[in-house]
């Protein structure tokens, strides 16, 4: 699933909104009715079905605006502007996206939301990560998240349009939020994470915002 983030000049969004609304835009792409039974049902199960993979790039200016143009999703959050896409395979990515660049950004670390219904997701603080790697483990974390989640739990985080809150817990918290996490992410470990790094992000479905790590 591609991901393309606004970076305009001198209007950069911080890290903490890019991976907010990072995965604010998967899960509502995810929730739409396009993909649930429309035309982009078969597209979503296929990438579902195989080995699910998000790459994150970035765009201004003209390309941002042509990226738009594609089957997708854009959020608006917190001055970060970031679209999902409809899952493709790697080999027929549009070119409109397949020509964005993948590294080299750096943000603002910035001020994660206060929204207390939003879904908290923990980023883990032992290895270093880009903010575009950052983004694609959020997402990945609020996208299981949906899998796992009762109808009511749900439905409560549909009417906050889906809110997520990034977590920056210190090292010396970060394995007991493991273990009391509902869903772990695992890097796979094809891009910056080194091989063997066991876990990248975690999420809480039950607390909705309410943790104090």
């Amino acid at each position: 699933m591609p991901l393309v983030v606004r970076v305009e000049r001198g209007l950069e969004p911080t890290a903490a909104a890019v991976a907010e609304a990072a995965a604010m835009a998967v899960v509502r792409l995810l929730d739409d009715v396009r993909s649930v039974e429309g035309e982009w049902t078969a597209d979503i199960q296929r990438w579902i079905d195989g080995r699910i993979r998000k790459v994150a790039r970035r765009a201004r200016g003209a390309q941002w605006l042509a990226v738009t143009e594609l089957a997708g999703m854009t959020v608006e959050h917190a001055g970060a502007e970031v679209r999902a896409f409809v899952p493709t395979p790697t080999d027929v990515v549009p070119p409109e996206i397949a020509k964005l660049q993948v590294a080299g950004l750096e943000l603002e670390a910035g001020t994660p939301s206060a929204d207390p219904a939003a879904l908290v997701v923990a980023i883990t603080p032992l290895v270093a990560m880009t903010p575009l790697k950052s983004a694609v483990q959020v997402a990945h974390a609020a996208q299981l998240a949906r899998t796992t989640m009762s109808a009511a739990e749900l439905e409560r985080w549909r009417s906050s349009g889906f809110a997520v809150r990034l977590l920056r817990p210190k090292a010396s918290t970060w394995e007991r939020l493991i273990a009391t996490a509902q869903v772990v992410v695992q890097d796979g470990g094809f891009t910056e994470i080194p091989p063997g790094t066991q876990t990248t992000a975690t999420l809480f479905p039950t607390q909705m915002g309410k943790t104090g790590a």
